[in-house]
């Protein structure tokens, strides 16, 4: 290999130059074009900041009327008492208040929505779906995934194996593993 010469650098970098796609001019982009300030946002994002949001608004409501520290005393604040009534010290008014907000806030949450537990982003309680479309379909004989049903004996199947063995059994049993299943039906 010959010894690099300046000249073959500088014909080999216009080469690079003249291959170059970054400094070709395209004509379809519009050289005013700027990305759009407006950010979308996915799912997750939406849930934190909602929660971050929730979070910040409890934290507001528990510190709303604790103007003055609670003294380090043995008493409780599971409601039990009032600070106010104490045990014969002075008041503490500002925890009285504290709690007496969070008791307005937490009687008016409950006459919104009346029946069921409080539902947010972080704790849905539901009842499972009874949707067929969301039910999936198990083999009435080995327990896999059974996507197909055999016409005859309305049996669930896995594969074909497991449908020549559906079509081998005696008379009644099918009858049996519909009624494990209670998908059986009573003629009278």
């Amino acid at each position: 290999m010959p010894p690099a010469t300046p000249a073959n650098d500088e014909s080999h970098q216009l080469l690079l130059n003249q291959l170059d796609i970054a400094a070709v001019h395209k004509p379809y982009r519009n050289p005013n074009w700027k990305p759009s300030q407006r950010r979308n946002k996915n799912l997750k994002q939406i849930i934190s900041e909602s929660s971050r949001k929730e979070a910040s608004v409890m934290a507001t409501q528990a510190n709303s009327g604790a103007t003055t520290p609670f003294p380090p005393t043995g008493t409780t604040t599971d409601g039990a008492q009032t600070p106010a009534e104490g045990d014969g010290k002075a008041p503490n008014l500002a925890q009285a208040a504290q709690n007496l907000s969070t008791l307005v806030l937490e009687k008016n949450a409950r006459a919104n929505f009346p029946t069921g537990p409080a539902i947010t982003y972080t704790n849905i309680e539901s009842a499972p779906s009874l949707s067929p479309a969301h039910q999936r379909h198990y083999c009435d004989i080995t327990g896999l995934s059974g996507p197909y049903t055999d016409p005859k004996t309305r049996l669930r199947y896995h594969d074909k194996e497991i449908f020549g063995v559906i079509r081998n059994l005696a008379q009644g049993v099918p009858e049996t593993y519909l009624e494990a299943r209670g998908a059986h039906t009573i003629l009278k």
